[in-house]
């Protein structure tokens, strides 16, 4: 199996704020158990902190890949022919394309914290999808990767 000319692989891990969060989830587990004595609530600062960290890490594990001449966004596979112009999308319109200008029937592989985005057009007429959002840090690497993917 050969890859694209120009691989791409991305995982949108979650913000480093979240991981504080995680610890305050702890902290704020280890106050309710604190009656209780001291080793509930180093059960519960441990335990909190450390399935709120499993809940962010598993949040923050999606892939955006491009191999050979399929995407790969989370857990879906479209083959790059199935697929027709890629929009780069910066904050603002990132934001209108996650709000009003959204189609219920659209694929979205959306990161809030992801500010910006690739809109790529759907044009196998057997796929009701009308297009696909995929929140990314790199549009511009992931639009060529899928020019490049495409023309291989």
């Amino acid at each position: 199996m050969q890859l694209s000319a120009a691989p791409y692989d991305e995982r949108l891990t979650a913000p480093r704020s979240w991981w504080l969060m995680s610890f305050l989830v702890g902290v704020s587990m280890a106050l309710v158990l604190l009656p209780f004595g001291t080793l509930p609530m180093l059960g519960g600062l441990a335990g909190g902190t450390a399935v709120a960290a499993v809940a962010a890490s598993s949040y923050g594990s999606i892939r955006i890949r491009v191999v050979g001449d399929s995407l790969i966004a989370g857990e879906a596979k479209i083959p790059v022919a199935a697929l027709g112009e890629a929009e780069v999308l910066d904050a603002e319109e990132t934001r209108a394309w996650r709000t009003h200008k959204a189609d219920p029937r659209a694929f979205l592989l959306l990161r809030a914290y992801i500010p910006t985005a690739l809109r790529v057009e759907v044009t196998d007429p057997e796929d009701p999808t009308p297009y696909l959002y995929l929140s990314t840090r790199e549009p511009e690497r992931l639009a060529e990767a899928l020019r490049a993917a495409k023309a291989a």
